[in-house]
């Protein structure tokens, strides 16, 4: 295994890379498997996923990341910030996975929006652009909320934007940033995501280097992204289209991403994601393993990195 080059980031994976959307779904692998194949395909650290895939126990879940080597990286929750009468809801649950995720060690939880289209029929079932009176109350809420599960469970709550969520354009992020409180709520860098909203990474990166508190690497086809502007299309069936890709297929360049965070004054998680609901059981594996190796060569370590 090479020495990383960027001896600040540390490379994780993720349940998403394994076709994993919900917390339970016939399509799915059960996540013995999954963690078997994490593990044998040469990561170290994990993001824990939908909430109720792995064991919510945190006994069961030391116990099955102990026996595979594993650690985690952080958690994952999608959570409402523009309306307030769902606020105690939301919470509620990402209490839940913050309390999950700081039993394990982690200290950040991947907070999305929920998405405008049904992720499953691509219907469109909420509002798609956020006005004035909502900004102000999802910069509110995002800061109550991460400042709640900072003071209760240690953890930061790092916002991530999504494909069909009013936070996935460059100038949706950037108000999002702007309106929300640093030592509180940050920034989960998806680079495939804003690379979806037509964002530009390695400028968010240089701009907004202080915000960036965890990072997902992604790629997307730029032949799809044309279709997803030109027809208008859901994230759901962009994804059955193929919009996500392995490394070096799509945009951006892994290796500028890898450059840009490597000179930044911070230790950042580096997750990978592959978007791949639905797909056949035996697709990921390969994929994750020819990932990691293509990750390795840009300077991007696996094993035997330090928390």
């Amino acid at each position: 295994m090479p020495t990383s080059a960027a001896p600040n980031l540390r490379l994780g994976s993720a349940p998403d890379s394994w076709g994993v959307w919900f917390p339970e779904d016939d399509r799915q692998l059960p996540y013995a498997r999954f963690l078997d194949e994490l593990a044998s395909s040469g990561y170290e650290w994990l993001e824990l996923g939908p909430y109720g895939y792995l064991p919510t126990d945190p006994a069961v879940l030391a116990d099955e990341l102990a026996k595979r080597g594993l650690k985690v990286s952080g958690g994952t929750v999608f959570g409402n910030l523009h309306r307030p009468e769902q606020y105690e809801a939301t919470v509620d649950l990402v209490g839940k996975v913050a309390a999950l995720t700081a039993s394990q060690g982690a200290r950040h939880v991947v907070f999305i929006p929920p998405l405008f289209r049904d992720e499953k029929t691509d219907a469109v079932n909420d509002v798609v652009e956020w006005d004035a009176d909502q900004w102000k109350t999802v910069h509110a809420t995002a800061n109550r909320i991460g400042k709640r599960m900072f003071e209760e469970h240690g953890v930061r709550i790092a916002v991530h934007p999504h494909a069909d969520t009013q936070i996935c354009t460059q100038a949706q992020i950037e108000t999002f940033l702007d309106g929300t409180d640093s030592r509180y709520v940050s920034l989960c860098l998806d680079t495939g995501h804003v690379a979806y909203g037509g964002g530009d990474n390695l400028d968010l990166i240089a701009r907004y280097a202080e915000r960036i508190g965890y990072v997902h690497i992604k790629q997307m086809d730029p032949e799809i992204l044309r279709q997803v502007r030109d027809e208008r299309l859901g994230f759901g069936e962009a994804v059955k289209r193929g919009v996500c890709v392995e490394p070096p297929q799509g945009v951006p360049n892994p290796a500028d991403i890898v450059a840009a965070l490597s000179g930044l004054d911070a230790e950042l998680f580096v997750i990978v994601e592959q978007d791949l609901y639905p797909c056949e059981p035996d697709v990921p594996l390969p994929i994750a393993r020819r990932t990691r190796e293509y990750l390795n060569g840009c300077g991007l370590g696996a094993r035997h990195q330090q928390r």
